[in-house]
């Protein structure tokens, strides 16, 4: 009597990156993986999560800096409403302030983009097997203490106010984007940099791409 060996389940996959090489890049990696399939891709935290309300995957692979909704809001997000789905970050940034910010949101693995491709497969059957995976160099990270948080130093809505000043708008646009009159822009971008203890809009848009709110 010949036996039944099924097949098992693949691992199911969801990408998450607002670079389309990238994402190519790493479904491209993934199909030589056996047992792993990207059933779809996101291009922002907004779709990723839009994406989640109609199919249920094993693992969102997702970026922490993109337009709109960034990977750090969005990994809240998925923990809170899919709690089953395991997120693994996959950045450029490797700064203990990143990666804490991530495991806190609900990240269960932490991958930097210029890892050696054999770590994406390595990465995906650790978080399904033990429920977490974290590179050597992140696992440093968690280690060391922490700088405060862009959410420590500011109110969410500075973090708005600054996140669109960095991204060159004048106080005008952040006014009518916000629902603001442009005065209280002023007032506001006054006091972030009383809090922040910084002089001029370029050290403002530097502490935003390092925090994360900006891509450089």
């Amino acid at each position: 009597m010949m036996q039944n060996f099924s097949k098992p389940m693949p691992i199911q996959v969801v990408l998450a990156d607002d670079h389309d090489l990238v994402r190519s890049g790493i479904k491209a990696l993934l199909a030589t993986v056996d047992g792993v399939q990207v059933i779809a891709e996101a291009r922002n935290g907004q779709e990723l999560l839009a994406l989640l309300d109609s199919i249920k995957p094993d693992v969102v692979m997702t970026d922490i800096s993109m337009p709109g909704m960034d990977g750090i809001t969005a990994i809240g997000e998925i923990h809170a409403r899919h709690p089953d789905v395991r997120v693994i970050v996959l950045s450029m940034y490797d700064t203990v302030d990143f990666v804490k910010r991530a495991v806190a949101n609900g990240a269960c693995g932490y991958l930097m983009k210029d890892a050696p491709p054999f770590e994406l497969e390595q990465a995906l059957r650790s978080v399904m097997a033990t429920g977490s995976y974290f590179s050597a160099a992140v696992a440093q990270r968690l280690l060391q203490p922490s700088e405060p948080t862009v959410d420590d130093e500011l109110t969410q809505r500075q973090v708005e106010i600054l996140t669109l000043i960095a991204q060159g708008k004048s106080a005008k646009e952040i006014a009518y984007e916000l629902g603001l009159s442009p005065k209280t822009v002023d007032v506001h971008r006054a006091r972030i940099m009383e809090r922040l203890r910084l002089n001029d809009i370029a050290s403002l848009t530097r502490y935003a791409v390092r925090k994360g709110l900006v891509k450089a």
